[in-house]
């Protein structure tokens, strides 16, 4: 190789190093936009150990909670106050887009950020106390069907929410109105979690990666999962799902990240890629399962296709249960 080139291919590698610097950013944070303890959090914090085990951040990444609307606090905030911030993820689940669906989240729709990338897939589930005198579903039913006033259920948001949608599929099941079904709106899985062990509620609507720790510990039981059939880790395969017990409902929660409006197309390539490698990476696969997560990866355009569609999904679903003309 002559000097000349020998210098050209210097600069052109020193030129490389330089961008990618500049584009990583400098106060990398994950909002959680709920309380401690629940599915955001999680999510949040599985991107903070990955990203920096595998070397993609060389700073520390933060993570912040914004509760308020099981995500609506945070849209808005991001996209009205923070829309340029690249160094701000946000954490999404499909109960953020079905409550996008309903316009929950103000005046702005799905199209207002910039969806960056999916990471996981966790599944609905129906959560009780491990001394709680319901066994089954049939049996959670029976009681609803007696006196729906005497179960109180807890789920992440209000009616129409994600967690509100998986119990009240199961009372359209059983020819029960799912109106008549009392709840408690709480913030999120951390919070879902901590009325139920508190016995504030006798019934939680949530997620099985949420429940996980409290089902290991033997303080909680899952009545149910949404899957199609039985998870086949080995602290899940126990766990029935609501098809074999006879009710035909399928909810997975698929988690990951999105960026505010305004971020540039630089900045978002430079995320993309490092999701595309995580994504890729053998010890992040490790981390995820360490969350009780499934796989569910896509990232960039053919993300934002899929959360289009899934929005479009729920909107048909929401006006089937009278919750959107």
């Amino acid at each position: 190789m002559t000097l000349s080139l020998r210098r050209i291919c210097v600069a052109a590698s020193c030129m490389l190093m330089t961008t990618q610097l500049w584009a990583e950013p400098n106060r990398p944070e994950c909002i959680a936009p709920a309380s401690p303890g629940g599915g955001f959090d999680l999510t949040c914090k599985l991107a903070q150990s990955a990203l920096v085990n595998e070397k993609i951040l060389t700073k520390p990444m933060r993570v912040t909670y914004m509760p308020g609307g099981v995500g609506a606090v945070a849209y808005n905030a991001v996209v009205a106050q923070r829309p340029a911030d690249a160094g701000t993820l946000v954490a999404w689940s499909s109960g953020s887009l079905l409550n996008l669906a309903q316009g929950k989240f103000g005046k702005f729709d799905e199209n207002a950020v910039r969806w960056l990338a999916a990471v996981g897939t966790s599944y609905g589930a129906i959560a009780v106390k491990a001394d709680s005198p319901y066994k089954t579903l049939d049996d959670l039913v029976k009681a609803l069907k007696a006196d729906p006033s005497k179960v109180v259920i807890g789920s992440g948001g209000t009616v129409g929410s994600q967690d509100w949608m998986q119990t009240a599929l199961i009372a359209k099941a059983a020819g029960i109105n799912p109106r008549d079904l009392r709840y408690v709106a709480l913030e999120g899985g951390g919070e879902i979690a901590t009325a139920l062990l508190g016995g504030h509620i006798q019934v939680g609507s949530t997620d099985i990666s949420d429940s996980m720790p409290h089902i290991l510990s033997g303080d909680m039981r899952l009545l149910a999962v949404f899957s199609e059939e039985r998870l086949d880790e080995p602290e899940m395969k126990n766990i029935p799902t609501a098809k074999e017990q006879g009710y035909n409902i399928v909810w997975p929660v698929v988690r990951g990240f999105y960026l505010g409006p305004k971020v540039s197309d630089e900045d978002y390539a430079w995320w993309k890629d490092a999701f595309d490698k995580l994504l890729a990476s053998d010890e992040f696969a490790k981390l995820r399962d360490q969350r009780e997560l499934f796989p569910f990866a896509m990232t960039g355009p053919e993300l934002d296709t899929y959360v289009k569609k899934q929005v479009a999904d729920y909107k048909m679903l929401a006006k089937e249960f009278g919750l959107i003309q």
